[in-house]
């Protein structure tokens, strides 16, 4: 029986329990993935809680993309047994398989492996939605990236890149900061060593970012709006950092624009900025130009450790459940 992990009550990760559950029925034009790898995003804790804005029925099982082989297609368009596939799902990943229909499939990357393919398209997808639909970032405006030690904010710095920014890096570590400026950064600020909005107005001489991506929220939120030029757009991600009290004077003193992301909810609201995303992301993957940065691969059953690890910000970029 393929084993699932399975949130019967909502709470922390240690709540979660790993089952063998039934094999899920074929109907016609579904799609039978075996999966190799999941990965984990910080809406899948959030979930598990109760805490997120999509509240599956009990029991659940979590995880909102994986990397896999198709092992059965009953008339699946196109779709065949022993294809290559990334999953992308709003939850059920965390398992060893998962039926979905065609439009959750997409190939994977030739340059990619499991793991990659199960930790690209949430992260990447969310940063190029933000930077590209949303802030329609221009060459040579100057991007500042909160959490750049994360998956989202690594995506941001490679994506910034891509799109010609001079992107600055904020992040809580040193070790997080040096894959930063791997991954393309062209300055980086640790948090703690002095007050970011202070480094940004060095950085800048005065003149603050065009640009802020920001996963993080809270006090961070607030300090941001002191370091932007005018005109600039501020990138709403998230909130791990606590739910931030905007200051709307210094937006209105700035001209600036303050501009919510939710990547999924926009291509369900206009499906053609999904088909744009998906080629132009993979194009940049295919090209070796984007890849996710893995910190970690644990095994599905350690599932509870893996959670932590985001939780406790101690993975810098992508965490991986691997199956057996």
């Amino acid at each position: 029986m393929p084993r699932a992990v399975v949130c019967r009550e909502l709470g922390p990760p240690e709540s979660l329990k790993l089952e063998d559950v039934p094999r899920a029925t074929l109907a016609p034009g579904q799609i039978r993935v075996a999966i190799h790898a999941a990965g984990l995003n910080f809406p899948d804790i959030l979930m598990a809680a109760g805490e997120y804005q999509l509240k599956p029925p009990l029991p659940f099982t979590p995880g909102m993309e994986a990397g896999g082989e198709v092992i059965e297609a009953a008339g699946g368009d196109g779709v065949r047994a022993g294809d290559r596939v990334i999953v992308k799902a709003r939850f059920g990943c965390y398992a060893d398989e998962i039926v979905v229909t065609p439009d959750q499939l997409t190939p994977l990357p030739s340059t990619f492996d499991y793991a990659q393919g199960a930790t690209f398209l949430a992260a990447h997808g969310t940063a190029y939605h933000a930077l590209k639909d949303r802030a329609q970032i221009k060459p040579g405006e100057v991007l500042l990236v909160h959490g750049a030690g994360g998956g989202v904010g690594l995506a941001a710095v490679e994506l910034g890149k891509v799109f010609g920014a001079i992107v600055i890096a904020c992040a809580s570590s040193e070790e997080k900061l040096a894959v930063a400026g791997q991954r393309g950064a062209d300055h980086v600020v640790l948090y703690g060593r002095e007050p970011f909005k202070d480094a940004v107005k060095r950085i800048t001489e005065g003149r603050g970012v065009d640009v802020v991506f920001d996963p993080v929220g809270g006090e961070i939120f607030e300090d941001s709006l002191r370091c932007i030029a005018w005109g600039a757009r501020l990138l709403v991600i998230g909130f791990t950092g606590g739910v931030g009290a905007a200051k709307t004077n210094l937006v209105l003193i700035k001209g600036a624009s303050v501009l919510g992301v939710r990547a999924g909810e926009a291509v369900r609201k206009d499906p053609s900025l999904g088909v744009v995303r998906l080629a132009d992301l993979t194009r940049l993957a295919e090209e070796g130009r984007i890849s996710p940065n893995i910190s970690h691969r644990l095994p599905l059953e350690d599932y509870a450790k893996a959670m932590r690890l985001l939780m406790d910000r101690r993975a810098i970029g992508r965490v991986v459940l691997t199956m057996r």
